[in-house]
């Protein structure tokens, strides 16, 4: 699976862009501030429809424009596939795969499968438990339609249900449709409960070695599944709540409260690891992913590092680096010395200076 290709127009601080990709690795680097995440940050949306920081469609495109287009070629099971995103700032975006518009994001899910590692990721073991739901939801959105399509219908059910209970505090002539939308709260919510502990128990599999190897094979870490509610009380425990909900005007039971839990010789290092453990367990999940798209559909994923080497000690990037042979990655740094001092093989060399990219001549190892 690659990126070929990228072209920008009018996306973030580009007019204009047009970069071919080589196979295996790509370095973007320059001053911070010029542009080298808005590259990673086009092929995430183009790929996923999304922005990897959740920002909104207007937000992407160029100051004083109103519009923005991202084409991309992509390379999977031996076929180029072409992208095409226009965005725009008060309607909503248009993708075409191949030159065929389509109608929802969820075709578009699955073409390509990205793994996007910044530094904000290394906060993902102590950050609050909506990140570690989309670190897991991100990830089976790109592997499984059924659970794409069973996330989105769940989403929708909560909006609903939330709206009618403010509703009801007012207006208690609706009191029984409440029991509908829980019907189908409970249907939704049992699927993403299912696949969501077939997901951890996968991971947990391939990370805790990942995580032995970086230790030094001195700590056991497993990953472990934190359901708001399990599969049989899901039903029981929802009605129990909502008086609960009634006062609080929302759902408080549900996958939408969910949380992975990280243990290291069975201590949760959520509160009480030390920066280094939970550093090393955010890389080994990162890792663990790409592994886990492997064994899924067959072929490594694209990996995007946005200047995550710089916040790594020489350990860690020597394992990370050493761990992403046969994946295309596209990094992005402030200079080269990281790569200096690991020998690490360099493909193309991109400068960023400003919104204009360079190619340096030859691939090198450094």
């Amino acid at each position: 699976m690659l990126v070929k290709s990228l072209e920008l127009s009018n996306f973030r601080n580009y007019d204009s862009l047009s970069i071919e990709f080589d196979n295996n690795n790509n370095i973007l680097y320059g001053d911070n501030a010029q542009g080298k995440t808005n590259i990673l940050e086009a092929i995430h949306v183009c790929g996923t429809t999304k922005s990897h920081k959740g920002c909104k469609d207007k937000e992407l495109i160029k100051i004083n424009q109103d519009e923005a287009h991202i084409r991309m070629i992509i390379n999977k099971n031996q076929v180029d596939r072409r992208i095409d995103m226009h965005l725009k700032k008060n309607k909503t975006k248009g993708v075409a795969i191949d030159g065929l518009p389509i109608k929802k994001s969820i075709e578009l899910f699955g073409l390509i499968n990205i793994v996007f590692f910044s530094p904000e990721d290394l906060s993902i073991i102590k950050d609050g438990p909506s990140v570690r739901r989309r670190f897991i939801d991100f990830e089976l959105c790109q592997l499984d339609k059924i659970y794409l399509h069973n996330l989105s219908k769940y989403n929708k059910i909560i909006f609903q249900r939330n709206n009618l209970l403010k509703q009801l505090a007012n207006n208690k002539s609706a009191y029984d449709t409440l029991s509908v939308w829980d019907e189908q709260l409970v249907e939704a919510g049992k699927a993403i409960i299912k696949r969501r502990e077939e997901f951890v128990r996968d991971i947990n599999e391939i990370v805790k070695v990942i995580y032995s190897n970086i230790s030094g094979n001195v700590e056991l870490f497993e990953v472990t599944y934190e359901p708001n509610v399990n599969l049989e009380g899901f039903s029981s425990k929802l009605s129990s709540q909502r008086e609960r909900d009634l006062f609080q005007k929302t759902t408080t039971v549900g996958p939408h409260r969910d949380d992975m839990a990280f243990l290291i010789n069975g201590t949760d290092i959520r509160k009480f690891g030390s920066q280094g453990q939970q550093r090393t367990a955010a890389l080994s999940l990162k890792l663990a992913e790409i592994e886990l798209v492997k064994r899924s559909i067959g072929e490594n994923p694209v990996l995007l590092l946005d200047d995550v080497l710089s916040e790594l000690d020489r350990k860690r990037q020597n394992y990370l680096l050493n761990s992403i042979a046969q994946t295309q990655t596209i990094i992005t740094c402030t200079g080269l010395e990281e790569f200096v001092n690991n020998r690490f093989d360099i493909d193309k060399i991109y400068k960023v200076v400003n919104g204009q990219v360079q190619e340096e001549l030859g691939g090198r190892t450094l």
